[in-house]
């Protein structure tokens, strides 16, 4: 399929004087311009609400779970994400030929990409999302925290442009004070970044971070910033409407990282106060306000040791980890992007929203843990999700799919809910232990380690917790990946040595009495 390439967008350079306060426009259908589990989420909200859905899949996802479940689905390529999903052209496309009055860009792929939103304006569909302004504003790191700090919303201490060259990098982090820490200006997920302990070190991490940023994101524009030494990473879910409302939805810990990615997430965070966690939200509120923001997005903040915290940067799309907001609230978030986007003010005030309980997700990879956490990827022949009270599973894998290499390895997201922490904890075990996958190797053995961590259980963690040594020793206490099927072994190797047994010749068989088991021998058969 093909398609000219639209117009180059031109996106306002400022937020608007007023809220927009759009005329309310039902939406029918919906276009959603991703794959696997998020955009089977978005179908079933879609669907709740009446709403029809047109799937995008490439080659290699003809049989993924979100094409069988959307009303309408359409082939947009070839399996690599950049000849398929990442085509703007080809998914507004599709979304004219369907009769998409909408679109849905998930999360990752053109989720953030402010010129496409703007093109999905221009071309009369709704973009489910936020303003073209507001996510060019925080999609630059080094503009959102200029804006930041201009709004007044703490951040932390670094340049609000990216850095000429080394020379002017090594005299900013002298001026602040190693270590310092130099990101991608254009980043995310943990690309381009790199640690720098002291002076000497500098010369190496400015090349590999500039180098992976330029591979990651086609930038190479870097900037620096304080290193805060084993921070905790909290981040404040947000939603906003075009009328001027803004309201959060309290936070969500995501410090248990490994490679700078997020693995485990939980709300509410175990050791925020709740005057700090007053004053974070309403920071985020704050930031959200500040480029004029439209439906659910996430600021994100280190908070360190000392009770101090610190904005990052802001996500201008829903998050992987929403789920757990959404058990702890009883909220739909999904849902609320899409009323949002239908031009609908908030239907409730912050009075109106309370933390309950405790809620964690893990998130579940086509990973080996004991392969350097390699890709698993290739076919799935057996399947089987926990289930029962409070446990949610959101995925996209079945029993006879596959999992391709071209994607993100993750496989689904096991999200429980608990009346506390404890109890959260509890459940997430009972869950772990009922989740089957065969024919790859997964996360899952290890989050059955790592759940009984007792500094992990104890909920005084920071980013730095998943370190080499902790990793090892957590990869060494994993649980058979498939405990049934080591008990079968272990009942086989049992038989066998017993039958062995019962087959020597004893010493009364010896003087001539009989050896034979005294067992039936149909009962040694059947066994």
């Amino acid at each position: 399929m093909s398609a000219p390439s639209p117009n180059p967008a031109q996106i306002p350079a400022e937020a608007p004087s007023a809220p927009r306060c759009p005329p309310r426009r039902p939406i029918r259908r919906v276009l959603i311009a991703n794959r696997g589990e998020i955009a089977v989420r978005v179908i079933r909200a879609c669907h709740e609400l009446g709403i029809e859905t047109v799937a995008v899949y490439s080659e290699v996802d003809r049989k993924a779970l979100h094409v069988r479940m959307a009303t309408h689905a359409r082939c947009i390529g070839p399996a690599p994400s950049r000849e398929s999903y990442l085509r703007a052209e080809v998914v507004l496309a599709v979304a004219r030929e369907t009769g998409a009055d909408a679109v849905h860009p998930g999360y990752g792929f053109l989720s953030e990409n402010a010129v496409f939103a703007q093109q999905v304006i221009d071309a009369g569909l709704v973009w489910i999302g936020p303003q073209p302004f507001s996510i060019q504003a925080m999609g630059s790191k080094t503009e959102s925290r200029a804006r930041m700090a201009a709004a007044g919303v703490p951040v932390v201490p670094g340049t609000t442009e990216p850095l000429r060259d080394e020379a002017e990098a090594e005299q900013v982090a002298a001026a602040i004070g190693y270590p310092v820490m130099l990101k991608a200006a254009a980043g995310g997920g943990g690309k381009g970044m790199r640690r720098v302990m002291a002076a000497d070190e500098m010369a190496s991490a400015w090349r590999a971070a500039r180098s992976e940023a330029q591979s990651s994101f086609a930038d190479d524009a870097v900037y620096i910033e304080k290193l805060i030494l084993e921070p905790r990473h909290v981040e404040v879910q947000v939603l906003a409407d075009a009328h001027g409302s803004c309201v959060h939805l309290f936070e969500r810990d995501c410090s248990i990282q490994r490679r700078n990615q997020k693995v485990v997430e939980e709300t509410p965070c175990p050791v925020l106060s709740p005057e700090t966690r007053a004053a974070m939200t309403a920071v985020a509120v704050q930031a959200a306000k500040a480029v004029a923001y439209e439906g659910a997005g996430t600021c994100e903040f280190l908070y360190g040791a000392d009770g101090s915290f610190y904005f990052l940067e802001m996500n201008t799309r829903l998050q992987v980890e929403h789920p757990i907001t959404e058990l702890v609230t009883g909220f739909d978030l999904v849902q609320a992007q899409l009323r949002i986007a239908m031009g609908e003010p908030l239907w409730f005030t912050q009075d109106d929203l309370q933390q309950r309980g405790h809620a964690i997700e893990l998130r579940v990879y086509a990973e080996d843990p004991t392969a350097g956490w390699a890709p698993s990827p290739g076919p799935v022949p057996s399947y089987r999700e926990p289930t029962g009270p409070w446990v949610r599973v959101d995925g996209a894998v079945y029993a006879g799919s596959e999992v391709p290499i071209y994607y993100d390895p993750m496989v689904a997201k096991l999200a429980v809910w608990g009346v506390d922490r404890a109890a959260a904890l509890q459940r997430a075990a009972r869950a772990l232990r009922e989740y089957r996958v065969r024919g790859i190797k997964t996360s899952i053995p290890f989050f059955r380690a790592l759940i009984q961590d007792p500094d992990f259980v104890s909920g005084h963690y920071s980013t730095a917790f998943l370190d080499p040594a902790r990793m090892d020793r957590l990869i060494a206490a994993m649980p058979p990946a498939q405990p049934e099927l080591a008990a079968l072994v272990g009942a086989i190797a049992a038989y066998d040595r017993d039958l062995a047994k019962a087959s020597q010749p004893s010493a009364a068989g010896a003087a001539g009495t009989s050896s034979a088991p005294s067992a039936s021998p149909w009962k040694w058969s059947l066994r």
